[in-house]
């Protein structure tokens, strides 16, 4: 199956930085969000990015030229219609992805595959909202998504091989290593790093240690390349709450049940990098 035009549903964090890998890559990239000037600052955040790296010689000259050519922006779902592939990077709750890929069934060709960028979610549930199943599958990429390697690829309990095999491979086509994991609450990476990261919040509730001393105890102790509340604070407090409520509701192990100051930051509008603050304050960065 040849996979050239690749839609990217969802012009968020995660949206921004798999559209960036996908054009780099070489692919066309038609980026859609229900609201065009949000798709505008996307694709604007991405150029600057990319004159940044130019200019620091982190990315090759013409790289901005190169990337931007390939990315064009819609707020109309219908402009998908002539589209190989979709990877869907909506926000992370299950009845917002339903209703989009109620919404893709009534564009889309019958034999495009459209992928889940769902960090915890389960896949199998949205599958069965799809004309045909065997075509939805996971392709979860990790952030930031132009420079993380990893994509975990999850199969749906309906994915066929084939799906699987043709999204293992075009992920190495992105210059990405991918898993297959089976579907799983959290899937491998989340199911692992979610709960040290929770854990990290009540170490900080026990008054253990100061969100300073705990980040830096992890890197320095354990060997990690940033602390957990600086991970949490670029993956989303919002992010990681709802991973952590997908746990504890999934498996009902109260060893996964969240922080309570995870939820008072969400309330508060603190949710990281994206909102100016988090565990850290970034308003002056």
């Amino acid at each position: 199956m040849e996979i050239n035009k690749i839609a990217v549903l969802g012009a968020g964090t995660m949206g921004m930085g798999i559209a960036w890998t996908v054009a780099g890559a070489g692919k066309d990239v038609i980026l859609y969000d229900i609201n065009q000037e949000i798709v505008d600052k996307t694709i604007a955040r991405i150029g600057n990015g990319l004159a940044r790296a130019e200019e620091k010689g982190r990315a090759p000259a013409g790289a901005k030229d190169f990337v931007l050519g390939r990315i064009s922006g819609t707020d109309r779902i219908e402009d998908l219609y002539n589209v190989d592939f979709v990877i869907e990077s909506v926000v992370e709750n299950m009845a917002v992805k339903k209703q989009v890929y109620e919404n893709l069934a009534q564009v889309l060709r019958s034999e495009v595959i459209v992928s889940s960028n769902t960090s915890s979610l389960s896949v199998t549930e949205i599958a069965a909202v799809y004309p045909d199943p065997a075509r939805v599958i996971g392709m979860h990429f990790f952030n930031p998504a132009m420079v993380m390697e990893l994509i975990e690829v999850i199969p749906a309990l309906q994915t066929s091989e084939e799906t699987v095999e043709i999204v293992m491979e075009l992920s190495r086509t992105l210059g990405k290593k991918p898993i297959k994991v089976k579907e799983g609450p959290g899937f491998v990476v989340n199911r692992i790093l979610i709960p040290g990261m929770n854990e990290a919040a009540f170490v900080l509730m026990e008054g253990l240690a100061t969100v300073e001393d705990i980040d830096k105890a992890m890197k320095l102790g354990a060997g990690w390349p940033m602390g957990p509340f600086t991970l949490c604070d670029m993956v989303g407090i919002d992010i990681s709450l709802e991973v952590c409520n997908v746990l504890y509701r999934e498996t009902g192990d109260p060893k996964y049940r969240p922080a309570g100051i995870l939820k008072q930051y969400c309330r508060a509008g603190w949710l990281g990098r994206k909102t100016g603050r988090g565990f850290y304050d970034y308003s002056e960065k």
